[in-house]
């Protein structure tokens, strides 16, 4: 199976065999979804992760993640509030997801929380007590200068991996998260949030089996420190998981107000603009790693050791004074290769594959890794197929408008599907499949095939 997102908020998920055909189909907008724009199958092909962007005033940076099964039929499964859109969201393990939330400290301050959740919540809700969670926060990022945390993605640590976890600074025991939770944030309306900051760790619950069996993860994002364009990239080993089983009842929200305003009667509010004075409420990035560009996509190799991402660079010597007015961008893009064992860049394909829109206009462009080839899209209305030994660049596969997304077959990479603006799914095979399946002569004949253009 494969599935496709769409900007008329459509879902559609389709048999991958000779010739495709649609298997599920779901419109979002009955969630009042603008459209669709990410989705991931879990590991064992069960469920699948829907990323898509809000109606409203703020549907540039309000989100939600669905849930589907696959099995038995397209059901829904859960809905978890995302935060911004780009977040994106990705699978933590077979039955859980991160999420992540955004609130505004001030000026250009802010902070980004993200969220282990189960997937199959709606069934939780209607069958376990209100004291069952459903989700738990595992980290809280400090953003600065405007910027945010953007494309998760999560890797399998492998062994011998260099990185070494930052713990959080010892706390300050003056400031409290409530000051944080009671002045700046709110809940988002879709989530079914029942943990508080103060409570996600109970010594006395029991871990959940298959988070058990889960080996070291790498968390790995997209953020920026210099500006709000994202241009680095930030690591965050994740060890084993503790997920509670029950809660214990806090605080009401009428004792929490009146220890709120006894706590501000004493001491002023934090400022939350001094990270040194409040870096103890967040957690740190254990590593980050500067492209010095725009970064627009990233992929992860079959075997989670390479990070394949791609970057449209600045000029060489650039110089940020202001954080919302970034250097202009190449109209090249650059694939940069990272070793995820050592943590560093050990080769940078520089590639033909084009792209002409601004910094606030840029938008991402999804390329993705098989064990023999490299593709990805390009704004100039082609895919892009490469030798991923020897960074040949083998074919451009043509669309008449930006090629926003490609994505191989994870167990024949001779199969490559490719999406653009063009309004068109194009599903390219070899000419040995067509060959074995349909016949030479056939194959000639078929009117709707495009031929691919070799010369890159």
């Amino acid at each position: 199976m494969f599935a496709t997102c769409s900007k008329d908020s459509s879902i559609i998920v389709w048999h991958s065999s000779h010739p495709v055909k649609m298997k599920y189909r779901h419109d979002m907008k009955m969630f009042r979804w603008k459209y669709t724009q990410l989705s991931q199958f879990n590991k064992s092909d069960t469920l699948l992760l829907v990323s898509g962007v809000h109606f409203g005033s703020t549907a540039s940076h309000s989100g939600e993640i669905a849930v589907f099964s696959l099995q038995d039929g397209f059901n829904l499964q859960c809905r978890v509030g995302n935060k911004p859109s780009d977040i994106f969201g990705t699978w933590y393990s077979d039955s859980y997801l991160i999420s992540g939330d955004w609130y505004s400290l001030g000026g250009m301050v802010s902070t980004t929380g993200l969220w282990l959740n189960k997937a199959s919540q709606l069934l939780r809700q209607e069958t376990e007590s209100e004291q069952t969670p459903i989700l738990n926060n595992l980290f809280r990022f400090y953003n600065t200068n405007a910027s945010s945390i953007h494309l998760i993605t999560m890797a399998d640590c492998k062994e011998g991996c260099k990185l070494v976890p930052l713990p959080k600074l010892n706390p300050n025991p003056n400031l409290h998260i409530e000051d944080l939770n009671n002045t700046v944030i709110k809940p988002l309306p879709s989530e079914e949030r029942r943990i508080n900051d103060e409570e996600e760790s109970d010594s006395d619950t029991d871990e959940d089996e298959e988070l058990l069996d889960q080996p070291e993860k790498l968390l790995i994002f997209i953020t920026g420190s210099k500006t709000y364009i994202p241009h680095q990239i930030g690591f965050k080993k994740i060890p084993r998981v503790n997920f509670p089983k029950v809660l214990k009842r806090g605080l009401s929200v009428k004792e929490r107000l009146a220890k709120q305003k006894e706590r501000s009667a004493t001491s002023p509010g934090p400022n939350w603009q001094d990270y040194n004075k409040v870096s103890d409420k967040f957690d740190r990035i254990d590593h980050v790693m500067d492209l010095h560009g725009h970064i627009i996509g990233m992929c992860l190799s079959p075997d989670h050791r390479y990070l394949y991402v791609n970057c449209r660079s600045w000029p060489k010597g650039y110089l940020i004074t202001h954080a919302l007015e970034p250097p202009p961008i190449a109209q090249e893009i650059d694939i940069h290769i990272i070793d995820l064992v050592e943590l560093c860049e050990v080769s940078k394909i520089l590639v033909s594959h084009k792209a002409h829109t601004p910094n606030n206009e840029c938008p991402y462009i999804y390329l993705d890794v098989s064990e023999e080839y490299v593709a990805s899209g390009a704004e100039n209305n082609h895919g892009y197929l490469w030798d991923r030994n020897y960074s040949i660049c083998l074919a451009r596969m043509p669309h008449a408008d930006i090629v926003n997304s490609v994505a191989f077959n994870p167990v024949d990479s001779s199969m490559l599907v490719t999406t653009s603006d063009d309004f068109e799914i194009k599903v390219w095979r070899s000419k040995e499949f067509l060959d074995e399946r349909i016949g030479r002569k056939e194959r000639h004949q078929m009117l709707h095939a495009t031929p691919i253009i070799k010369k890159c």
